[in-house]
Formats: structure tokens, C-alpha cells, sequence
């Protein structure tokens, strides 16, 4: 793990000791604009993160089941860009950490737990999507609030389950114990380093078993969509004002699925490359250069920066709300109660 050209450390995070990590000195022209984007996506996901979050906790309009799922969703993204983003801008930019054995674990374990929680989220959404869409009239009776809050406490608490112990009991480098202590661990580094079976096992259950049953799901919802389209423009040359509220209900279905499936386009694109790469590292024998590993990381953390601004770009309602929020008009009166759909 050796970032010097010469294949020789000229500099180390604790000089005074023996087992320290090696250093590499970014130059100030790299690494200041580095800092500075980091810091704005790291101030954009906060930001964005906690608008969304306070537009669903205080309009009643947007208490829905699916909304509940967003806002599950909008946590974990807020969260990774306050407790998690700021460290790993540090670490990535001195190539050192200084924060002590235990934060690295709680750090690296909060990350493995907020992206597993995201995949999980996004997965309950197109669940709901699919009754929404295929079985909307069964849709009020399956998914209530009370059965969006329990999606929500399985895909934390299953997530914690993934991301404390795999870091805490060792579990990533179960087998290769040895290979670990003598050639990657030193003082100042925090490495999240897999074997072969915990980078395949970890990778499916985190990612891959739940991308593929939601690009599952979203393929027949999207079948299905079309042909309700298709139906209903029919119907609506022939009664078009008989069929008008069905219509428009079926759009804002539509189109909440859409969005909903941006999102999930969106996460998969960000973190497919550093979940493959998170495959195969351990496989090529730990080739894969850290700088790479650790840009393909950046790549998937900054998708809890675009959510935020796909929900604005979509969504009316979103973007009204986000509006009435900056200006401070929540704190007017019935503000709650405010009417945000109106298409």
C-alpha cells in the first residue's frame, strides 16, 4: 500500500514508530481544490439531505407510505454526509487516518451500515412502487404506514447487523489473519480490507441480490405501466370525461415511479463500479492501485449527494416545498397543512 513513486516511504504518518503507514504529500495546487470539493458536496449532501427530510417530517401532504421510505432513505444519505464524508475527506487527502483504531472501526462500520441501508430502502421502494402500479387496488390495504415503518426498521436493523460485526468480530479477514497483520495493518492507516469469500459474500448481500431484484421489479412495473397507459388513453377517446381522474391519478403513479426508478439508477450507477472493483480486489491479489479504489468509493458516496437534487428536478412538490422551507414560511400558520400536489 506504498504511495511513493521510488518504492521507498520518504514520509510516514507517525515518524516515531516503527509500524506507521507510509504518507504521500499531495501538492497544495492537488490537494486544495480537492479539500474544497469535497467540503461543497459534503455541505450539498447535508444540506440537500436535511431539506428533504424536514419537507416530509412537516408537510402532511407528503405522509405517505412511499415518503416514509424517502425520508428512511434521505437519513442515511444525511448521515453518511455528516459522520461519515468528513473523515474520509481527511483520510483520503493525507492518505493518513488520525482519529485512533476504534473510530476507524465505528467509521468503517457506519459506512458498510448506511450504504447497505440505502440498497434496502430502495428495494422496499420498488416494492411499494409494484403494488402502486400493479395492483393498485390492493395497494391501500398492503402497504399502510404502519408496513412502510417496518420496511424501515428491517433495513436498519439488518444493516447493522451487516456492518458492526463484519468490522468488530473480524470477519473481513477471517483466513487471512496472517497475510493481514504482516502486510497491511500499521499505525495510521484505516484499510477496509476483505478476504476473497468476505468481499463475494459481503458484495451480494449489500448489493447485488438486492440491485437485481429491484431491476427486476422496475422491469415489470415498467411493462405494466405501458400497458395501463395504453388502456387508458383507449378508454379516454372514447369517455374522456368520465375517465379524467383515473387518468391523472395513473400519471402522478407514474410518474412517482419514474422518479423513484432515477434514484435507483442513480445508486446503481455510483457504486457498481466500487462494488465490482470490491469483488475483484482480493482475487488479482490486491492489485487494484488504493488510489483508484478509494476514487470509486468517492464515486459511490457522492449518490447521497444527487438524491436530493433528482427529488428537486422531479418533482413539483419537492421543489415547492424546498422553497417555502428556505424562505422560513413553515413557520407560518397551517403551514403543514399546505397543498404542494396539484397536478
Amino acid at each position: 500500500m506504498n504511495f511513493s513513486q521510488t518504492g521507498k516511504a520518504e514520509h510516514f504518518c507517525y515518524e516515531s514508530m516503527n509500524r506507521s503507514c507510509p504518507k504521500f504529500i499531495y501538492p497544495t495546487a492537488i490537494r486544495a481544490p480537492l479539500y474544497a470539493f469535497f467540503g461543497v458536496a459534503i455541505v450539498f449532501t447535508i444540506c440537500g439531505n436535511l431539506l428533504v427530510i424536514i419537507a416530509i417530517a412537516h408537510f402532511k401532504q407528503l405522509h405517505t407510505p412511499t415518503n416514509y421510505l424517502v425520508l428512511s432513505l434521505a437519513v442515511a444519505d444525511l448521515l453518511l454526509g455528516a459522520i461519515f464524508m468528513p473523515p474520509s475527506m481527511v483520510r483520503s487527502l493525507e492518505t493518513c487516518w488520525y482519529f485512533g483504531d476504534l473510530f476507524c472501526k465505528i467509521h468503517t462500520s457506519a459506512g458498510i451500515m448506511l450504504c447497505t441501508v440505502s440498497i434496502l430502502n430502495l428495494c422496499f421502494i420498488s416494492i411499494d412502487r409494484y403494488y402502486a402500479v400493479c395492483k393498485p387496488l390492493h395497494y391501500h390495504t398492503k402497504i399502510t404506514n404502519g408496513v412502510s415503518v417496518i420496511m424501515v426498521l428491517v433495513s436498519w436493523i439488518v444493516s447493522a447487523f451487516v456492518g458492526f460485526p463484519m468490522i468488530f468480530l473480524k470477519l473481513n479477514i477471517l483466513g487471512i489473519e496472517d497475510f493481514y497483520y504482516k502486510n497491511v495493518a500499521c499505525v495510521g492507516g484505516c484499510i477496509f480490507f476483505q478476504s476473497v469469500a468476505s468481499s463475494s459474500i459481503g458484495s451480494a448481500l449489500s448489493f447485488y441480490i438486492p440491485g437485481f431484484i429491484m431491476v427486476g421489479i422496475y422491469q415489470k412495473i415498467f411493462r405494466v405501466a405501458q400497458k395501463q397507459a395504453r388502456s387508458i388513453n383507449s378508454i379516454a377517446c372514447q369517455n374522456a370525461n368520465s375517465e379524467k381522474n383515473k387518468k391523472s391519478l395513473s400519471n402522478l403513479e407514474r410518474k412517482a415511479t419514474k422518479t423513484l426508478a432515477v434514484v435507483m439508477g442513480v445508486f446503481l450507477s455510483c457504486w457498481t463500479p466500487f462494488f465490482s472493483c470490491n469483488v475483484i480486489h482480493p482475487i488479482v491479489n490486491y492489485s487494484i492501485p488504493p488510489v483508484l479504489f478509494d476514487t470509486l468509493a468517492w464515486i459511490g458516496l457522492l449518490n447521497s449527494t444527487f438524491n436530493p437534487i433528482v427529488y428537486a428536478f422531479f418533482y413539483s412538490w419537492y421543489r415547492k416545498a424546498f422553497r417555502m422551507i428556505i424562505f422560513g414560511k413553515i413557520f407560518h400558520t397551517d403551514s403543514s397543512r399546505s397543498k404542494l400536489c396539484t397536478d
